[in-house]
């Protein structure tokens, strides 16, 4: 009797902390010997848009906005060197993308302690993703534009 007893409360406990695949998180882990990083990078990414346009049709990536998402987590995860700084929170990366769809400028906000470490991290991690985006289209024309991206990060270290 004990031993159903058991038996069924084993089964009530696994239903009690089984996940829904809608609240399934796609966020990343990063680890090193000092630090765990959380990395949720946010979709949809946003394009800033020009004014003295009719026509416009924003720059987009080969696969879409998950296939950058996919190619950026990889990325972060090989060329993020995380010993230097511990970010917590919201970040938003704003891309410049040329006329011809090469990401040219990273910028980050906000700025915080250690944070220009890295936001030259974040530079250097875009510049070494190689495929082009699909530049933005004003009137027909290829046109510079910007695309925004928010990341929340949360950080846990310590020191050994």
């Amino acid at each position: 009797m004990k031993a159903l007893a058991l038996i069924i409360g084993l089964f009530m406990a696994g239903f009690s902390f089984a996940q829904d695949l809608e609240d399934r998180d796609d966020s990343f882990i990063m680890e090193n010997n000092k630090n765990i990083l959380k990395i949720d990078i946010k979709e949809p990414f946003m394009q800033v848009g020009i004014k003295s346009c009719n026509d416009f049709k924003p720059a987009s990536f080969e696969g879409g906005t998950a296939a950058y998402k996919e190619i950026l987590k990889k990325y972060m995860y090989t060329y993020l060197n995380s010993d230097f700084y511990t970010l917590n929170g919201e970040f938003t990366f704003t891309l410049t993308i040329d006329a011809t769809g090469k990401v040219v400028d990273v910028e980050g906000d906000p700025k915080v302690l250690n944070s220009e470490i890295f936001f030259d991290d974040m530079q250097y991690v875009v510049r070494r993703i190689k495929k082009n985006w699909s530049p933005a289209m004003c009137n027909g024309q290829p046109v510079k534009s910007e695309m925004k991206l928010k990341m929340s990060f949360s950080s846990l270290s310590a020191d050994m």
